[in-house]
């Protein structure tokens, strides 16, 4: 996956909880050099962020804890430099639905920002498994869906 990304140069971040994989207790490990990576990625992921205004769309797919929380403070950064973050669109896929998911990506992204106006955010929770999931979006998207309504047309 790391290489297709590369070859597609889609922008792919890393983001290490430290203590939490066992390669971290291996002696050689460097815990500078590993923080000094992640935070590194933890701003890429701020700059990609920033380019959801307006349109944007983040997909949680499977994780209940670590990623909620780095969208939500990613959303906290940009919206701090004044990027109101609108519209945007947000979906959490998961066999359970979880807190922390449902609240740092479905719900708390989605509310206007205070002093913010504009067209409205939304927020999605998709419960299934990821083997079902994620080939009928996949599928789905490739078919061309959500197809554009035109006005007046149901």
């Amino acid at each position: 996956m790391l290489v297709a990304a590369y070859q597609h140069r889609v922008p792919v971040t890393i983001h290490l909880a430290i203590g939490t994989d066992i390669p971290h207790m291996h002696p050689a490990a460097n815990g500078a050099a590993l923080g000094d990576a992640t935070h590194h990625d933890f701003r890429l992921f701020c700059a990609l962020v920033r380019q959801m205004h307006p349109g944007g769309v983040y997909l949680n797919w499977g994780s209940a804890v670590l990623l909620p929380e780095i969208f939500l403070k990613a959303i906290s950064v940009v919206r701090n430099f004044g990027v109101p973050l609108r519209p945007i669109t947000t979906a959490n896929f998961d066999f359970i639905q979880h807190y922390r998911p449902m609240q740092n990506v479905v719900k708390r992204p989605t509310v206007p920002a205070p002093g913010s106006s504009g067209p409205e955010s939304r927020g999605y929770a998709i419960t299934g498994h990821h083997e079902l999931l994620l080939p009928l979006v996949a599928a789905a998207l490739a078919a061309g869906w959500p197809k554009k309504r035109r006005p007046g047309k149901r």
